[in-house]
């Protein structure tokens, strides 16, 4: 078997783990990130969902920064397709950022183009066509990951690793604790046509809420090959339909012109941490967030995302994306989405970068992620909600832990 190693390993390059490798190479470490699809950006992507939710409260106030902002820019870098947020990027005032949310629909080629550019010039070692199937866990610590690509079997050691694969197979490999989405997704079919107007994304099904699957009675949790090939042919079978219907009714239809190579699903398995992020606690100053995000279904709510949700037992394992710990179906439905994504990634891969014979302090993840650009506090923002902060002090602390 060959071997690699490496003192951060990214499992998954969604945004989740674009954002982890990216902040662990920033941070000082040599960096693997292992990638199943052949590109980055994960459901943004290969997935085709292609609008970079909102980094802001909805009433003008930004909540998420550093490379959640990052990366919306990256996006956007060749243009915006649509809900271009200018009034944002040019710095206008808080009236004017009222009326437009802090989102954007993009390229999906331009962003998965840029983002494995900004990756390599970190100096982080992208593995495509890898997918991870086994770890090596003695006491407390994973110490390496096994996977499978086109040369066979390969083992890569590792001091820290990240859990960034959108399903929690790091953690389930581990026999970590993980909870399943108890209702299931609805089937989903996301895909491009090309209209006499150019080209055209179609959003064929949805996640729960207002917009609904392409069949409410059908919904897949996904953790299993079979759930995921029966989606999937639902998925193309629902697609070509529609695109039956467009060719037939659509005048200014001409024809398909890109499919998702991943199946489109949202909610699959999440970690059961040290703290769940919970709805309820909408509004509420955590010690030790490190960082905030919008709920991006409606205007108004806030939440700072407590250090304790990215862990479990393993202490040197740590959850990015839409697997971190949530109490319910209400607050990961928030915690899924791209902007939520890049904040706890972030997070995580600066605490992989900072751990050494144990986890780091939430201080001294909280120190990191201020001096890359986070803010992580309410009080914190240029509009702050909330006139009396707990009390707080920084403290110095070694490289790592």
């Amino acid at each position: 078997m060959r071997e690699l190693s490496c003192d951060v390993l990214v499992a998954g390059g969604g945004i989740a783990g674009i954002a982890a490798a990216l902040a662990a190479a920033r941070s000082g470490a040599d960096v693997i990130l292992a990638e199943k699809q052949c590109m980055l950006g994960g459901l943004a992507t290969s997935g085709l969902v292609t609008i970079y939710l909102p980094l802001c409260d909805g009433e003008g106030t930004q909540l998420s920064h550093g490379i959640a902002e990052e990366l919306l820019r990256l996006s956007i870098r060749h243009g915006a397709q649509d809900r271009n947020p200018e009034p944002w990027l040019r710095g206008t005032d808080r009236e004017a950022r009222k009326k437009v949310r802090y989102e954007a629909q993009f390229n999906p080629a331009y962003f998965m183009l840029e983002s494995e550019a900004l990756l390599l010039r970190a100096g982080v070692r992208i593995l495509y066509d890898t997918r991870l199937c086994g770890v090596d866990v003695r006491g407390q610590r994973i110490r390496a990951a096994e996977a499978e690509d086109e040369e066979g079997r390969v083992r890569i050691r590792c001091r820290a690793a990240v859990d960034a694969s959108g399903s929690a197979v790091l953690y389930r490999l581990c026999g970590e604790e993980t909870r399943q989405n108890p209702a299931g997704n609805p089937v989903a079919g996301w895909y491009y046509a090309s209209e006499r107007e150019g080209l055209k994304l179609k959003m064929l099904g949805f996640a729960d809420g207002a917009f609904g699957g392409m069949n409410a009675d059908a919904r897949f949790g996904g953790a299993r090959a079979e759930e995921v090939n029966q989606f999937l042919y639902m998925s193309h079978e629902r697609t070509l339909q529609d695109l039956k219907k467009r060719e037939a009714e659509d005048e200014s239809f001409i024809e398909p012109a890109l499919l998702a190579s991943m199946p489109q699903l949202r909610m699959i398995c999440r970690i059961k941490g040290h703290k769940d992020m919970r709805y309820r606690d909408e509004g509420v100053s955590v010690p030790h967030s490190i960082g905030m995000v919008g709920d991006w279904r409606r205007r108004g709510p806030k939440f700072e995302v407590p250090y304790e949700a990215l862990y479990g037992r393993i202490e040197n394992l740590y959850a990015a994306g839409r697997i971190v710990s949530c109490d319910d179906c209400e607050m990961w439905d928030v915690m899924r989405v791209i902007p939520c994504c890049a904040v706890t990634g972030e997070a995580a891969g600066i605490a992989a970068a900072l751990t050494g014979s144990s986890r780091p302090s939430a201080e001294a993840v909280q120190n990191a992620l201020r001096r890359a650009g986070q803010k992580l506090h309410f009080w914190e923002l240029d509009d702050a909600y909330c006139d009396i902060p707990f009390e707080w002090s920084p403290i110095k602390v070694s490289e790592r832990a």
